[in-house]
C-alpha cells in the first residue's frame, strides 16, 4: 500500500466519523429522575412512570442478551460441524483427530461457561431477566 492509498484511507474514515457523529441526534430530555435529566428511563414512584420492565434500557438490554445468546448457540453448532467434518475426513490422520476432538471439547466448554455467566446475570438482576 502506498503513502497516498494510505493518506486516502485516512482522510475517507476521517470524513465518516465526522458524518456519523453529525447525524447522532441531541439527546432530549424528557423527565427527571432522582433530580437528574434523563430521556431513557422513568421513575416508576412518579406519576406516569414506567415499570423497569417496560423502559428502554430494560429493552435494549434484552435484546443484546437475546442476540448474544443466538450467536453463541449458531457459533457453537457452527464450531460442532466444522470439527465433525474436520473428524470424518481425516482419514486416519491422527494430528487431524486430535484437533477435532479439541474443538469439540472447547464449544462444550464455551457453552458451559454461557451457560454460568447467562445464569449468573439472571441471578444479579433485581427481579431476574427471564420471567
Amino acid at each position: 500500500m502506498t503513502i497516498k492509498q494510505t493518506v486516502l484511507s485516512i482522510m475517507s474514515v476521517a470524513i465518516m466519523a465526522v458524518a456519523t457523529i453529525g447525524l447522532v441526534p441531541l439527546t432530549v430530555n424528557a423527565a427527571k429522575c432522582g433530580g437528574v435529566d434523563t430521556s431513557i428511563i422513568d421513575c416508576p414512584d412518579q406519576p406516569g412512570g414506567k415499570k423497569l420492565e417496560e423502559s428502554g434500557i430494560w429493552g435494549i438490554l434484552m435484546l443484546v442478551v437475546n442476540i448474544l445468546s443466538a450467536g453463541v448457540g449458531i457459533a457453537a453448532i457452527g464450531g460442532i460441524v466444522y470439527a465433525s467434518i474436520m473428524y470424518t475426513t481425516s482419514a486416519g490422520s491422527p494430528d487431524k483427530v486430535k484437533q477435532a476432538k479439541m474443538i469439540i471439547f472447547n464449544v462444550v466448554v464455551g457453552l458451559i461457561a454461557y451457560a454460568f455467566l447467562w445464569s449468573f446475570l439472571n441471578y444479579i438482576t433485581p427481579g431476574g431477566m427471564f420471567h
